[in-house]
């Protein structure tokens, strides 16, 4: 199936998807509307979330980003297109592996997407097993509009899961298969997979804040506003959500700090209000804000309300984060706070949001097991060449070809 996407030069398959990507970058383009409105329906988004979405998604995807990050990986983006001559290594070909099968994550926006595309670079049959908004099955659609190749190897199919023999049928004969999920979701995928298909998962997991005693010092309403978007966006489902956030301070400035976070948590929830919680999630938030009210009333932490939105001021670290939509829980302590509470909960650390991207907050990244080191503002932006998961972009859908 992959001939016809074979013949095209590597080069010319960027330059399409990127010319896709960048139609997609108009909201009223009527695809986008049609999966807009599944997307708020399916996730219970509202519309300015969605759209936030949409635009980094596909603003990230250009052809300088895309080829750059392949040359990162391969040398070349020529590799993909031949035996590529390299410096005291013999000639080596990076050809796309045959078949790759893609799950799509339940929450987050358009994440499979990204390894689709450079599964297609990589001229490799794609089929994706899309969410009920069929956002991936619409950009193919949009990619077939421009080259035909695309038509017969990019694929999106409804994701069933369970016992649907065509699923293990795809599973048991792709090369690669990368599936998004939760552990006992990867497990099942995993185990349909053939004895030798590479299987890239990407589990949930979670992401931390750090202000240093400096930065709370200097804390004003723009930082306050980017670390509370940060949290507040897609109801913090996403892996680069701001699960939790550690503050050097105590007393009298972790209150000034706390208070300046509530008054953005007013701004930023005006901005991109939350969407419809089904009941269960409602219930859990209610007893986590009625614990934490008690134990205030009792002398220890506190809840700010911003409104829909919540900040739990010092809760009990041995709980972890509690995964709730719009609550933001908010520990006094320093990097050693931060690494003993990873540790403890064997926390999957996916971004560690800092003030400023230096020598100590990358040192904290490495001990605490954190994949990306993003300035509040941008942790739920990331580039589309970066590593995510800590994985490599196109590396996994190749397989290297030596020529002496």
């Amino acid at each position: 199936m992959a001939e016809a996407l074979r013949a095209l030069p590597a080069a010319r398959i960027v330059a399409h998807v990127a010319d896709a990507a960048r139609r997609w970058r108009d909201a009223d383009l009527p695809p986008r509307v049609r999966v807009t409105a599944e997307i708020e329906r399916r996730l219970g988004y509202s519309t300015p979330v969605v759209d936030f979405a949409l635009d980094r998604l596909f603003s990230g995807i250009d052809r300088d980003a895309l080829e750059s990050a392949i040359a990162a990986e391969l040398g070349a983006v020529r590799a993909l297109d031949g035996p590529l001559e390299r410096q005291g290594l013999p000639p080596a070909w990076a050809r796309g592996v045959e078949r790759v099968a893609i799950v799509s994550s339940d929450t987050t926006i358009g994440v499979a997407l990204v390894p689709a595309i450079f599964a297609l670079c990589a001229k490799c049959d794609v089929t994706v097993k899309d969410r009920s908004d069929a956002l991936v099955a619409a950009f193919f659609a949009s990619l077939a509009e421009e080259h035909p190749a695309f038509a017969r190897s990019a694929l999106a199919r409804p994701w069933t899961g369970g016992d649907d023999p065509h699923e293990a049928e795809l599973f048991r004969t792709a090369d690669v298969v990368v599936a998004f999920g939760g552990d006992e979701a990867l497990r099942a995928i995993r185990e349909r997979c053939g004895a030798e298909t590479r299987f890239v998962p990407f589990g949930h997991r979670a992401s931390i804040g750090r202000l240093t005693g400096a930065d709370a010092a200097a804390l004003d309403g723009a930082l306050a506003d980017r670390i509370v978007r940060d949290a507040l966006l897609y109801d913090g489902e996403g892996c680069l959500s701001l699960h939790a956030l550690f503050v050097d301070a105590g007393g009298t400035e972790l209150e000034r700090v706390a208070n300046v976070l509530r008054t953005a948590g007013e701004r930023v929830a005006l901005e991109f209000p939350g969407g419809a919680r089904d009941a269960a999630a409602v219930a859990r938030t209610a007893a986590y804000r009625n614990l934490a009210e008690f134990r205030a009333a009792s002398g220890s932490g506190a809840v700010l309300r911003a409104r829909d939105a919540m900040l739990v001021i010092e809760p009990p670290a041995a709980d972890g984060p509690p995964f709730l939509p719009r609550v933001l829980p908010v520990y006094a302590g320093d990097d050693d706070a931060v690494a003993s509470y990873v540790a403890r909960l064997r926390l999957p650390v996916q971004a560690l949001g800092v003030v400023a991207c230096d020598a100590n907050s990358v040192a904290l990244a490495a001990r605490i097991g954190a994949v990306r080191v993003a300035p509040f503002g941008a942790m739920q932006s990331p580039p589309v060449a970066g590593h995510h998961g800590g994985r490599p972009r196109i590396a996994d859908f190749i397989r290297w070809i030596d020529g002496a």
